[in-house]
Order: structure tokens, then C-alpha cells, then sequence
């Protein structure tokens, strides 16, 4: 009898192998090539559970995916069985009151945010609309409105989850809360989420500013914008690229205003025209929050952007610490060196309340390498910022380690996060091999 022979009636059709016309775009995950043996398509709960039943039946490892992005790889695999949850895709808003929403974890958050607006209502959820839901509002979720709004999971009120025997569980603060605890972070490896119900905020129309300012070599434009972040409204969010500009640098900040009033958009971005040695861009508008993460964004994931990145956080921003983002950006191996800012409603929750505990820092540094570089380039890069930064964001890690763990959840968090991956999947059935 062969692995087709014993597909369970509820998965005919929607198991996808080598050869089939739906299996090039469903292999490999954004950043990475991969060629799993099979690929199932469930789009029920009990269709997951189904096919988590036949993968665990199977040789070979089994990956879980919903958006596809996955710096880590651990979403597809080779020679083994990827169950794909982008069917699970559906997004109702359950309660218009207390602005409930129900989101499946395959819907990509383009979809999501097109499904929330007319409604007037938004989430924030990563910075392009192809990311998945599943990956984000398990790990974290630094979005585009993060100092207003907090991380996804902050906002995530009850789950539903498959656990590895089989079982479906539905997980809030009062029922199941340690499973409730480690989903919020450390989603990944205690089962797959089939459902999120995720608080959503009242937002119709941001405000959107870029801003390119010449910042020279020797950091201060950067202590400029941290000093700034740290009181500016929380209403504003930002993200920096360093570019290299001449023989110097230049920042690219995208600055988010989560409010639809011309004036706040002006009064919080004024400040960020203003810092480094010259404005050399400047832009704005108002528009509907959808078209940050637009349509337009979703594609087929195939591996089309190869490359290695890595993370950490930031609490300050000393002239140490700025000088030594400006020479990974600008150095030999000129890494591409991106900040996100973070502090606002993101450190007003507890460190202890989920399983991501990095609630005082203010700087997300996200530093990435391309081929021919790729490894080897970013661990040269990265030396300069490894003994600066504290902590780091589980979803910005592409070479997961013992040593990524422990700096994703440090200290007691790693312990009671490795004590529930054990209780509730025993068998390391959604563990990466590194950490059994």
C-alpha cells in the first residue's frame, strides 16, 4: 500500500506531490528553495487534524506553513510533508463592539486588512500584506503601527490549536492559559494554530511620510532618531534602512502615523526632517491603512530572495552603539542594516505575561546579507552589534540555533517555554531538530 492509498477521503485532492502543477509554488517558502516529498492542503480543523495524522504516519519531517515568508525554513523541508494552512483564510469580525475579530492563520494580512476596512477597523501585522497570519501572531508581530498598537499577539484573546496527538484545544487567559502563554511567542512548536481571535483597533485612514536624511559615518543622525522615538506620540511608528550615500550614509525612514488628520501627520514626522546633516527626500500622504500592506503584495513564495538574517534588540541607542550600526552598514561585508522602532504600547505588557519577554527595549535592529555573501558575510557584519544588543525577535532569524533560542527567550522565559513545548507535543513533532 502506498502513502496515496492510505490519504485519508476528507484529503483527496488536496495533497500536492512532484510533478503536480500546484506543487512549484507551494515547495518553498520566500527566502528559501526546499523540496518536500508532499505538500496537504486541509481547510478545516478537522481536515488539520486529518493531516496531521497522515504526516505523522509518513518518513521524513513535517513542517506547518501559513504565509510562506519564513526566514527560519522551518515552514517547508526536504523529503518529508508540509501542511499548508493558506485555505484556513477566512477573517470575520465577530463582535463590531468590542472590535472581536476571527482570522485563520493561512490569511495573508493584505487580505485581512482589506477584509477589516470597511469596517474601520485594523490590525497591525508586519510590514508587507503576503506575510501570513500564522507565522506573526504566533511569534510576535512588529507592525506598522506597534508603538499605538502593541505587538499581534498582544491582542490575541483566544486560539484554537491542533495539538500533535490530534486533540483540538480552544486556549485563553482562563482556559488552557500556559498553552495561551506560549502561543503568544512561542506559538510554533506547541501545535498549529487553526484559529485567532485577535482584538483589532479602531483606524480607518494612517498617515505614511518618507523621509531620507544624509547622516555621515558617525552615528549621531541615529541618536537623533532614538532620542526623538523616545517621546514622540506613540501614534508614530518607524522603520530606517542605513544606505550607503556618497562616503557617508543616508537613512530611508518610513515613518506611520496612526491617525487620518493631515496636521499629525505633520507634527510628528517635522522632527525626522530635521535630524542628520540634510533632508535630501521628503513625502506624505494620508490613506486607508490597507494600502501599506496592499494587494499588490501578494505572490507565489519560491525562494526568489535568497538570503541570511539576523536580529537583536536595542534598549538606548549610545554613540557606541550607533557607531557600530553605521560600520555593519557601511563595512567590507555591508550588511543591510534596518531598525524598527518598538517601546511604546509594546513595553506597557509585562515581560512575564508572554512568551515574548522583551519589553524594554526600543530598537528592533534587523541586519540581512545576499548572496554571494550570505553567511558567512553576516556573522563578519554582525560582530560589531553581537555584545550591544539584548534579546532578539524569534520571525527575523533565518539560521535557528540553541544559541537564537536562548537569545529569543532568555533566562526563566526559555525554561517554562521549553517545559509546555515538552508537555504539550512530547514527541517533538513540530520541534526543530536543533532543540530535541
Amino acid at each position: 500500500m502506498t502513502a496515496l492509498d492510505r490519504l485519508p477521503d476528507a484529503l483527496r485532492g488536496k495533497l500536492v506531490v512532484p510533478g503536480d502543477s500546484r506543487y512549484p509554488t507551494l515547495r518553498s517558502t520566500y527566502t528559501k528553495t526546499f523540496s518536500p516529498a508532499a505538500v496537504l492542503l486541509p481547510a478545516s480543523t478537522a481536515e488539520v487534524v486529518a493531516a496531521l495524522r497522515y504526516a505523522r504516519e509518513q518518513a521524513g519531517p513535517i513542517s506547518v506553513r501559513s504565509g510562506g515568508h519564513g526566514l527560519h525554513g522551518h515552514s517547508s523541508n526536504n523529503g518529508g510533508v508540509v501542511i499548508d494552512l493558506s485555505a484556513l483564510n477566512r477573517v470575520e469580525v465577530l463582535d463590531r463592539r468590542t472590535r472581536l475579530v476571527r482570522v485563520g492563520p493561512g490569511a495573508r494580512w493584505a487580505r485581512v486588512a482589506q477584509a477589516l476596512a470597511p469596517h474601520g477597523l485594523a490590525i497591525s501585522s508586519g510590514d508587507h500584506g503576503n506575510v501570513g497570519v500564522g507565522g506573526i501572531a504566533t511569534g510576535g508581530g512588529v507592525g506598522w503601527l506597534v508603538r499605538q498598537y502593541g505587538l499581534t499577539i498582544d491582542h490575541v484573546r483566544a486560539v484554537e490549536v491542533v495539538l500533535a496527538d490530534g486533540t483540538v484545544v480552544r486556549a485563553d487567559a482562563e482556559h488552557e492559559p500556559d498553552l495561551f502563554w506560549a502561543v503568544r511567542g512561542a506559538g510554533g512548536g506547541v501545535g498549529i494554530v487553526t484559529a485567532f481571535e485577535i482584538e483589532a483597533m479602531e483606524l480607518d485612514r494612517i498617515g505614511v511620510a518618507q523621509v531620507v536624511v544624509e547622516a555621515g559615518r558617525d552615528g549621531l543622525a541615529l541618536r537623533q532618531w532614538a532620542d526623538y522615538l523616545a517621546e514622540a506620540p506613540r501614534e508614530l511608528s518607524t522603520a530606517v534602512s542605513l544606505l550607503p550615500y556618497g562616503r557617508g550614509t543616508a537613512l530611508s525612514i518610513v515613518a506611520v502615523v496612526a491617525s487620518g488628520h493631515p496636521r499629525r501627520l505633520r507634527e510628528a514626522v517635522r522632527p525626522l526632517t530635521e535630524i542628520g546633516t540634510g533632508l535630501l527626500d521628503q513625502s506624505s500622504q494620508v490613506v486607508p491603512y490597507p494600502a501599506l500592506v496592499s494587494t499588490a503584495h501578494l505572490h507565489a513564495n519560491v525562494g526568489q530572495q535568497p538570503a541570511e538574517t539576523t536580529n537583536g534588540l536595542l534598549a538606548g541607542m549610545s554613540h557606541e552603539d550607533a557607531a557600530a550600526l553605521v560600520a555593519t552598514a557601511s563595512g567590507p561585508d555591508r550588511a543591510l542594516v534596518q531598525l524598527r522602532s518598538v517601546g511604546g504600547a509594546v513595553n506597557d505588557v509585562p515581560a512575564e505575561a508572554t512568551a515574548y519577554p522583551h519589553r524594554h527595549q526600543r530598537t528592533l535592529v534587523v541586519a540581512s546579507t545576499f548572496p554571494p555573501r550570505a553567511g558567512a558575510g553576516l556573522d563578519r557584519a554582525w560582530r560589531r552589534l553581537a555584545d550591544r544588543v539584548d534579546g532578539a525577535y524569534v520571525n527575523f532569524e533565518s539560521r535557528p540555533s540553541r544559541a537564537s533560542f536562548d537569545r529569543s527567550y532568555p533566562g526563566a522565559t526559555g525554561r517554562r517555554v521549553t517545559d509546555l513545548w515538552r508537555r504539550y507535543d512530547p514527541d517533538a513533532v513540530f520541534r526543530p531538530p536543533h532543540l530535541r
